[in-house]
């Protein structure tokens, strides 16, 4: 397979990606010099090497040496380890984040669990959420779990499969399951609401 199509092939497995987008941005990099695509794969090369992943929330976090091992947010003792937020995905986190309206702790599930799927627990961080939640229930001090799942048939799906299985241990041990309220329109994903939006959303959840 030539150069192009191999590319094509590779861009095109991007997430909302098709082929016909692929092909423009192949020929989009045809059209620059060679320190551009020289950058472009320096960075890419580096990616790996300077970007980790949190061991307590498991979002990328870029580190300042190969032994760090939490992110900016894991590691700031201001922030209320008695609230986790469980998003979907990274650009989730940062965007409510940046927003600036919370200052509890995450987690990010790395997907979500689609409709039907034959086994769900392999299409998150089911184990993983629930070691960190055992973990925080047994030292008294996780209050509230926070379910910021995107208003779409999938992340619906997901919400109810984690509210199914953590409510025996949050029951348990008194821990209260909350849900964004419903400031986000049906359809939206978490990264495209404004401020004011997720503003409503986390001070209306119930």
């Amino acid at each position: 397979m030539d150069p192009i199509n191999k590319l094509i092939e590779l861009f095109s497995e991007f997430p909302g990606i098709g082929p016909r987008q692929a092909k423009r941005f192949v020929y989009y990099l045809l059209r620059h010099n060679n320190g551009y695509l020289n950058e472009i794969s320096e960075n890419i090369s580096n990616l790996k090497k300077e970007i980790g992943t949190c061991s307590i929330c498991f979002q990328y976090f870029q580190r300042k040496n190969t032994n760090q091992k939490l992110c900016s947010i894991c590691s700031d003792s201001h922030r209320d380890e008695s609230q986790l937020m469980i998003v979907s995905h990274d650009v989730d986190l940062e965007h409510i984040e940046k927003s600036g309206v919370y200052k509890g702790t995450y987690f990010v599930l790395g997907g979500v669990v689609p409709i039907l799927a034959p086994k769900p627990e392999e299409r998150i961080r089911s184990r993983e959420l629930l070691a960190l939640i055992k973990n925080r229930t047994e030292k008294n001090i996780l209050k509230e779990i926070i379910l910021a799942m995107n208003v779409t048939p999938e992340g619906e799906n997901t919400e109810q499969y984690l509210t199914q299985n953590l409510t025996p241990i949050a029951t348990q041990n008194s821990v209260k399951i909350s849900h964004l309220g419903r400031g986000i329109s049906t359809g939206t994903e978490i990264e495209y609401s404004d401020k004011e939006t997720l503003k409503n959303a986390l001070q209306n959840r119930k």
